[in-house]
């Protein structure tokens, strides 16, 4: 388990309070070991939060750095082929999360429109 710069629990009770669902440390690849810090898996969407740590960082965090980066964007390009909506906050705006999941609860979010060549 990673350290964390915020409280977990907190935000996980906060999020659950608004759309019941979330959870913690989900594993949403079935042949990689990418997790998400908040995940609502059984929503009519599927919605994830990330917590973008060590922006502040002298010299940044690992997600900053060349290979951290390089493996973030892999991940989320995972994740979006795989169905995924990723909010992604530093720490400093997860109450910027809890809003925008409250507005999400309240007025859904609208699903991808299928494309083609003849839409």
């Amino acid at each position: 388990m990673k350290k964390q710069s915020y409280n977990a629990s907190v935000w996980l009770a906060a999020l659950n309070s608004i759309m019941p669902g979330w959870v913690a440390e989900f594993r949403f690849h079935p042949a990689r070991r990418w997790r998400f810090d908040f995940a609502n898996p059984g929503a009519a969407w599927r919605l994830a939060v990330e917590v973008e740590g060590g922006v502040w960082s002298r010299g940044g965090g690992r997600h900053n750095r060349g290979t951290g980066f390089v493996s973030d964007l892999e991940k989320y390009n995972a994740a979006a082929l795989h169905g995924w909506t990723v909010l992604r906050y530093t720490p400093q705006q997860l109450a910027d999360a809890v809003a925008d999941i409250t507005e999400a609860a309240r007025f859904g979010i609208p699903r991808r429109q299928e494309s083609g060549p003849n839409s």
